[in-house]
């Protein structure tokens, strides 16, 4: 058979290391969501489609691989994208509700996480050193929600940087359902509404 005619197989190019540890991580955060820090690493390699030895080729342990799962889970980038775009839109209100709806969904994201964690005997805090002051990803919301008082600053009764305070903290309470706070919550809309109005209504 002449040796043009031969067809080759083409080998897909081989994956760089930080392309495969960003698809480890993919497939875990979803085990670790479920199962915490029980998970195994050969579920893993399982979720990612590898052997159990190119997770530890990629990460050193579980514990660095679970440190790096908690890093992607608590990164911003996403809502920050969000929150920019949330800019263009025309109405306060309209630009707040993309605000909540955002950031309700982030702490929703990183409460899960770290509540299951801590079930299975990992300590987010213990392993990454004890924060001081605000997380940093929440001063880059903050700072990021004060930006969409900004275009509407003359009619604010308090600067726009206490105004994105006082948003968040008002989103913050509202995810603190369950035992203790109570089963209701405010929806996006009425969580706008009740921020840029109050709580009584209208007398007639």
């Amino acid at each position: 058979m002449p040796e043009n005619s031969v067809r080759r197989r083409k080998r897909a190019p081989a994956m760089s290391v930080e392309d495969r540890r960003e698809a480890i991580v993919a497939a875990t955060v979803p085990l670790l969501l479920t199962q915490g820090a029980n998970v195994t690493t050969s579920q893993i390699a399982q979720a990612a489609g590898i052997a159990e030895g190119t997770v530890f080729r990629a990460f050193k342990d579980k514990r660095e691989l679970i440190a790096t799962c908690v890093r992607s889970v608590l990164a911003v980038d996403g809502e920050l994208t969000v929150l920019a775009e949330a800019r263009q839109v025309a109405q306060l209100a309209d630009r707040l509700s993309w605000a909540i709806s955002a950031v309700s969904g982030y702490l929703d994201r990183m409460w899960k996480l770290m509540g299951v964690l801590r079930e299975s005997g990992y300590d987010p805090d213990h392993e990454h050193g004890e924060r001081k002051g605000p997380p940093v990803e929440m001063q880059l919301i903050s700072e990021r929600v004060a930006d969409l008082f900004k275009p509407d600053a003359h009619r604010l009764r308090v600067a726009p940087e206490l105004a994105a305070r006082l948003l968040l903290g008002l989103v913050f309470t509202n995810r603190m359902h369950g035992e203790g706070f109570g089963d209701t919550t405010a929806d996006t809309d009425q969580l706008v509404e009740l921020y840029l109005h109050g709580v009584l209504r209208e007398e007639r």
